[in-house]
């Protein structure tokens, strides 16, 4: 497992709730490359919460949508954006979680559009929620405009935790 490097860092203005890490009420969420999937570790925090004691159906959307977001920068080279995402929610996610594993992988992609499946597992490893995301992505010229160059990783592998 791989660390992939944040290519938006030093760009002005970068400031996206899943994944910069100076945004003071963001996600903050990084990125891990094993094989052909994308792998983020988070902990959530009861701020993060809709009902009592049970993580946001929006912020798990969220985590799922950012994840593949991060398929598209590392195994495309691109920039790209959400054109769908399907989400099914099938349990409850504890806000007190010690950990949730957020993966997602190209499933197949038709010119411009790929199709990416997610899941979100709890500390137990049991999934909670899938999604598929559609996502556009964007040409070489159209990515260099937005400010994309190249996605890496860390030269070690390494164990997130």
């Amino acid at each position: 497992m791989r660390k992939i490097i944040n290519p938006w860092v030093n760009k002005e203005g970068y400031n996206c709730f899943g994944c910069a890490p100076g945004n003071p009420i963001g996600l903050h969420l990084q990125f891990f490359e094993q094989d052909d999937e994308i792998v983020s570790f988070w902990q959530p925090q009861s701020h993060f919460q809709g009902w009592v004691g049970v993580l946001h159906g929006g912020i798990i959307s969220t985590l799922l949508d950012e994840t593949a977001g991060w398929v598209v920068t590392r195994k495309l080279q691109a920039a790209g954006m959400t054109a769908r995402l399907n989400v099914t929610f099938k349990q409850p996610v504890r806000s007190d979680e010690t950990q949730i594993t957020i993966r997602a992988r190209i499933r197949e992609q038709r010119g411009r559009l790929v199709f990416i499946n997610c899941t979100l597992e709890n500390a137990h490893a049991d999934i909670c929620a899938e999604a598929e995301a559609v996502y556009s992505v964007m040409s070489t010229e159209k990515s260099q405009e937005m400010g994309f160059e190249k996605c890496d990783v860390e030269p070690e592998l390494l164990l997130p935790f």
